[in-house]
């Protein structure tokens, strides 16, 4: 294993009882993530290092540009539009509005423009869950009975997607149609509990321009890069035991920024991990990727 030195800062924004979801706006120089269970949305402006809190009505986990006025947000109910001028919500399709045992977790848009969603128990009841494809007009389910849903990434070229069950701890791979984002077989275990350096589960993860898969380990407090070949690159550590989700940040992705959490926590385990629920800039000269956007028009 490959400890690496590096400057981590506590960003300057409030403590997330369920840190996750970041992504990073080039453009605009700012990070956007969530307090799932706050029904939170954050917005931190690096320019000038101060962060505004949005309200919502009801829990979102996931956000992705769709153009210069507008995102999508998975909410617990559906996929939604997010007018970024006043926050107003419109809804572009449900999604699992039948089942209000159940919300929105993990996910990310792949390079084709195409959004890959996951969804839980609110209790994390097992096998809930599932993933699904969206295209802006089918909602599609690609893997079903996902207890956790995590880790969602791709290779980017498009032809390699990841997804975790983290109550399964483990993470598999599978070929992509690059230009749809669908799969094209079966998928194969890529990771498994015992290649964590650090112990915890498989989180939230994102794919470097190598082609390394960044890991978040919930309750390993750290931050893991595997190769495609799944050989440890690196693992930093964070200064709260429940990472939840990287995103690259800074305007050449050079940096990345950490989501955590103190969920489940008792009070004595709050004070015990006081960096619990804060979110971190790692300053690891990593080799980022943007953020894809979502393509409104399929």
């Amino acid at each position: 294993m490959t400890m690496a030195e590096a400057i981590t800062h506590k960003l300057a924004a409030p403590r997330c009882e369920l840190g996750e979801g970041p992504h990073y706006d080039r453009g605009a120089d700012t990070a956007w993530w969530f307090d799932i269970l706050g029904r939170k949305l954050l917005e931190h402006r690096f320019e000038n290092g101060e962060t505004q809190v949005h309200d919502l009505p009801r829990m979102a986990s996931m956000i992705a540009p769709t153009d210069d006025r507008s995102q999508l947000l998975a909410m617990e109910d559906g996929l939604y539009l997010r007018h970024i001028e006043n926050g107003a919500l419109s809804l572009l399709h449900p999604m699992e509005a039948d089942k209000p045992a159940t919300r929105s977790n993990d996910g990310r848009v792949h390079p084709s423009g195409r959004l890959w969603i996951g969804t839980m128990g609110k209790q994390a009841q097992p096998e809930a869950g599932a993933i699904y494809w969206f295209d802006g007009r089918k909602l599609r389910c690609l893997y079903p009975n996902i207890s956790i849903p995590n880790s969602i990434c791709f290779s980017p070229d498009g032809q390699t997607g990841y997804f975790a069950d983290t109550a399964q701890n483990r993470v598999w791979r599978v070929a992509l149609d690059s230009a749809t984002g669908l799969p094209q077989g079966q998928p194969e275990t890529f990771l498994t509990e015992k290649d964590l350096p650090l112990g915890g589960s498989f989180d939230g993860s994102v794919v470097d321009a190598n082609g390394v898969l960044w890991n978040a380990a919930w309750g390993g407090g750290s931050v893991t890069g595997f190769a495609p070949d799944g050989r440890v690159v690196r693992t930093f550590e964070l200064p709260a035991a429940q990472t939840s989700c990287p995103c690259f940040v800074g305007p050449g992705l050079r940096q990345m920024l950490v989501t955590t959490a103190w969920e489940g926590y008792t009070e004595a385990q709050r004070a015990a991990d006081p960096g619990a629920g804060f979110s971190y800039v790692i300053d690891g000269a990593f080799n980022g990727v943007a953020d894809a956007a979502f393509r409104l028009q399929a």
